[in-house]
C-alpha cells in the first residue's frame, strides 16, 4: 500500500507518533510523560537509541540520530531508520502515525520517505496479502513546505510504479503491454506519448531493435514520452533512454543454469525513465524532458539474429553480431541515434545492461560512464 505523507501544524496526544531527535536537549517534557523522560535519560547510550512506549491507546516512539557525516548521508540513515520502524508498526497494524521531527533540515521528510519506500510489496498474485496497514504519515515541522511533501509523494508513488513494473511477470507484460503503461503515466501526469509500432520502426531502419525482436513472435514498441511546458528553463531537452528488453533468455547464445531467472526484470532500464518522466511531468517541473523506450523479448525462435548476422542500424552503420546476449547495446543503440534528432543537452541512457557491473562493485553501486 502506497502510503500518503501530509503536514500537520498540531501533534494531536492520543495518536500514535514518533518523535526524531538527535539530542536528549532536544526532548521536552510536552511530547513525553515524566516517567518516559526519566527513563530515557537514564538508559539512553550509543547501544540504546530507540525507545517506545506503549500509553494503551497508542504508541510514542523515541529515534535518537547522529549529526555526524555529511548531509546526504544523514539522509539516507534517516530512511533506514524508517524503514526499520515498518517492522514494528506492521505488528501493531498502525495505520496512521504522526512524526514529530525536531531537526532544523527538516530530515523527518527523509525517515517518512524510508518508511512509505521500505512498506512496498509485491503480492498482487498472492493469496496472502502484506499485513501492513500504513496508509497516512503526518509530519510536523515547521521548517518541512507542503511543496517538498507533494514532491516527495510523487516521487515515492513513481517508485513504486517502477517496481511494480519490474516486478510484473513476462506473462503479463509485453512490449505492448508494456506500452500501456507508458500511456496510462502520460494520462495520468500530463506528458505526452507516442508508441511506435513494428511498421513504424521498420520505417525508421531500427535494425538493432528489429534484430533483436526477429525470435519473438510479439511485436516490438518504441515509445517516445515527452514533458515540455510552455517556457521550460532549458533550451535543448534532457533525454533519458531506457532498455525495455521485457524478457531476456540471451538469445541463441542462451543463459545457463540460472542466469535467465529474473530476466523479466531486464526492463529496468525503462522502467526508471519512463517513470522519471512521469515524475517529473506530474510536478510539472520546468524543464523539457524526452524518454526513448525500445521494448521487446530477446528469444530463440527460429529465426531469431545470430552470432555474425551483420545488422544495419539505425544510423546507417553495420554492426557484426559476437554474442546474442548483448542485445542491450543493440536496441540502445538506435535509441541513442534516433535521440540525435532532438539535439538534446544531455542524455542519460539508463540499463541492466551486463552482471559483470554487480561482479565488479557489488549489488549496492551503480557503475556510471559519462563522455
Amino acid at each position: 500500500m502506497l502510503a500518503n505523507i501530509i503536514k500537520t501544524n498540531k501533534i494531536k496526544p492520543n495518536n500514535h507518533r514518533v518523535i526524531l531527535v538527535e539530542s536528549l536537549s532536544s526532548l521536552e517534557v510536552r511530547d513525553l510523560e515524566k516517567n518516559e523522560l526519566t527513563y530515557i535519560m537514564k538508559h539512553h547510550s550509543d547501544e540504546q537509541k530507540n525507545f517506545s512506549f506503549n500509553r494503551f491507546t497508542h504508541h510514542v516512539f523515541v529515534i535518537f540520530f547522529d549529526k555526524k557525516g555529511k548531509l546526504y548521508e544523514r539522509k539516507e540513515a534517516y530512511r533506514k531508520a524508517g524503514d526499520a520502524l515498518n517492522t514494528q508498526l506492521k505488528q501493531l497494524e498502525i495505520a496512521k502515525i504522526q512524526i514529530c521531527d525536531t531537526t532544523k533540515e527538516g530530515l523527518g521528510l527523509y525517515f517518512a520517505e524510508g518508511m512509505v519506500l521500505g512498506n512496498y510489496s509485491f503480492d498482487k498474485y498472492k493469496s496472502k496479502k502484506d499485513t501492513s496497514k500504513l496508509k497516512e504519515i503526518a509530519l510536523y515541522n515547521e521548517h518541512i513546505s507542503k511543496k517538498q511533501i507533494e514532491l516527495i509523494n510523487i516521487s515515492n508513488e513513481a517508485t513504486y510504479w517502477g517496481r511494480d513494473l519490474m516486478n510484473e511477470p513476462h506473462s503479463t507484460l509485453d512490449a505492448t503491454a508494456f506500452a500501456k503503461e507508458f500511456k496510462k503515466m502520460g494520462k495520468q501526469s500530463g506528458a505526452k506519448v507516442e508508441v511506435l509500432t513494428k511498421a513504424k520502426i521498420e520505417s525508421l531502419k531500427m535494425g538493432g531493435l528489429l534484430a533483436v525482436n526477429k525470435g519473438s513472435i510479439n511485436p516490438p514498441t518504441f515509445t517516445v514520452m515527452e514533458w515540455k511546458p510552455e517556457n521550460p528553463k532549458n533550451k535543448k531537452p534532457i533525454i533519458f533512454v531506457g532498455k525495455g528488453v521485457v524478457f531476456d533468455s540471451g538469445g541463441l547464445n542462451i543463459k545457463t543454469g540460472d542466469f535467465m531467472y529474473g530476466m523479466h526484470m531486464d526492463m529496468g532500464g525503462a522502467a526508471a525513465a519512463s517513470t522519471a518522466l512521469f515524475a517529473v511531468a506530474k510536478a510539472k517541473l520546468n524543464i523539457h524532458v524526452i524518454a526513448l523506450i525500445p521494448a521487446t523479448d530477446n528469444r530463440p525462435d527460429g529465426n531469431a539474429y545470430a552470432p555474425g548476422d551483420v545488422i544495419k542500424m539505425h544510423n546507417g552503420k553495420t554492426v557484426e553480431v559476437i554474442n546474442t546476449d548483448a542485445e542491450g547495446r543493440m536496441i540502445l543503440a538506435d535509441a541513442l541515434s534516433y535521440a540525435q534528432k532532438y539535439k538534446p543537452e544531455m542524455v542519460l541512457d539508463l540499463a541492466t545492461l551486463t552482471g559483470a557491473a554487480a561482479r565488479a562493485i557489488g549489488k549496492y553501486g551503480i557503475v556510471a560512464m559519462r563522455n
